[in-house]
């Protein structure tokens, strides 16, 4: 299905740009598309050397194995052709983490490398596996619990109430996830999508992966922890909770009356908090855990951190393929032509028309989306329904077509199956539900 969507973006783009008289600009988005795709790319080389090198730290000692383990009965509902004790249940659940709490620095190395251990049990070359297609859809349509984006622009155009969004993006995020779970279920049963049978070859070549990976997992903690190891954790984690305390109540904690403390609420102030707070925990923590299990830290993350590089390099024709593309539809304005025709049903529906931009923009480009939601805001106010409404829409979807070539391309899945228009269900959940939430809690 993806070859099908990227030739027509390409076909109309030309032939809208040539009938409004845009190849200029059909020619200019062709090129920033192309240079925005190396510079992302190349841009993920040191975060990625970051996390992968924090992730192998966190395989080593043993901590990611534990959290996949308290997860499994979820896990093996969702992913039921990966083992257990696989690597890839660890990487996925790190990933889910970070979409989760909106540390979209993190989550993307993450899941680079949970796409990565997913290839390892692939039997199918160049094609995605049931599994790589259900943990693209989740996350194009992961719960979101923080929507730092969203409530950080609806702040800075001078919300009364930027938070507000934070439990309507987490309901959205909640219908789009359901609906994306169902329809990756639902299809991967159809003939369509239907994997065949792997060749005994590839087979036994997969299951020999398959089982040095697990190996790998049950002998990665190389120490326990000791009984004074402990408490310096839990110290550790103390001093981070009363980092988030004194941010929340800074005039409690001795901070003083600061600005901020005048303009915001305690919850909003609470989720910067952890936005800020999350990262230095996980980085110095990741380290110190390991440190007690008796690990070398410095030479494990630099083992780990010498794969950044080359899964950046590896993702750059794809990303190019993709952005190329969506430059071209944009520059030739492929989405305003498509709001204009759909303006009338939508109308029908009671589908605000000023939202339609950004709903189509949202699964192609995530700047494009940013850059049109603060357009709604400047024009309806930071306050007003249409605003929060956007707000909902960006904090409870994500960039579909962005995610499927930066994952399925880090490791070069070309056949992607059913996980596009799975994806899009999850968005077009997501934007509905969002709409009809934010009518129900805000009028």
């Amino acid at each position: 299905m993806l070859n099908y969507i990227w030739l027509a973006l390409i076909v109309l783009a030309a032939l809208i740009g040539g009938f409004e008289g845009r190849v200029k600009e059909v020619v200019e988005g062709a090129v920033k598309g192309a240079e925005t795709a190396v510079t992302l790319a190349l841009g993920l080389v040191g975060i990625m050397a970051l996390w992968l090198g924090l992730m192998r730290l966190a395989e080593r000692a043993g901590l990611v194995q534990t959290i996949s383990r308290a997860l499994r009965p979820l896990l093996r509902r969702l992913f039921p052709d990966v083992p257990t004790d696989h690597p890839a249940m660890g990487s996925m659940v790190m990933n889910i983490a970070a979409n989760m709490l909106g540390l979209n620095n993190a989550a993307t190395p993450l899941g680079l490398r949970a796409m990565r251990d997913l290839e390892t049990l692939n039997r199918h070359r160049g094609t995605a596996s049931n599994a790589m297609c259900a943990f693209l859809v989740i996350n194009t349509s992961s719960v979101q619990l923080i929507p730092v984006t969203a409530v950080a622009v609806l702040a800075a155009n001078g919300s009364k109430n930027p938070s507000a969004i934070i439990g309507t993006a987490f309901l959205a995020t909640l219908c789009s996830t359901a609906a994306g779970i169902t329809a990756v279920k639902l299809l991967e049963r159809l003939r369509i999508f239907r994997l065949a049978e792997a060749p005994a070859s590839d087979s036994k070549s997969a299951a020999a992966e398959d089982q040095s990976g697990s190996d790998a997992l049950v002998t990665s903690a190389t120490g326990s922890l000791p009984r004074w190891g402990i408490p310096v954790l839990l110290l550790f984690t103390g001093c981070f909770l009363w980092f988030f305390l004194a941010l929340t109540f800074p005039i409690q904690f001795g901070r003083g009356p600061i600005q901020e403390t005048l303009e915001q609420n305690e919850l909003i102030r609470a989720v910067n908090a952890i936005s800020t707070l999350a990262i230095p925990f996980l980085v110095a923590f990741f380290p110190l855990y390991a440190a007690l299990k008796r690990i070398a830290v410095y030479e494990e993350f630099v083992d780990g951190a010498k794969e950044g590089f080359n899964v950046a390099l590896r993702i750059i024709p794809y990303l190019v393929a993709m952005l190329v593309a969506i430059g071209m539809f944009r520059g030739a304005g492929g989405v305003d032509l498509l709001t204009d025709v759909l303006r009338p049903v939508l109308n029908l529906v009671q589908f605000p028309p000023e939202l339609v931009p950004l709903s189509l923009m949202r699964p192609l480009s995530g700047s494009g989306s940013i850059a049109l939601f603060t357009d709604v805001v400047k024009q309806h106010g930071a306050d007003d329904i249409l605003s929060r409404m956007a707000a909902t829409i960006l904090g409870s979807t994500e960039t579909t077509f962005y995610v499927i070539a930066i994952y399925f391309g880090s490791v070069g899945i070309q056949r992607t199956r059913h996980a596009v228009p799975a994806g899009l269900i999850a968005d077009a959940a997501g934007i509905v539900a969002s709409v009809a939430i934010c009518r129900l809690v805000f009028g």
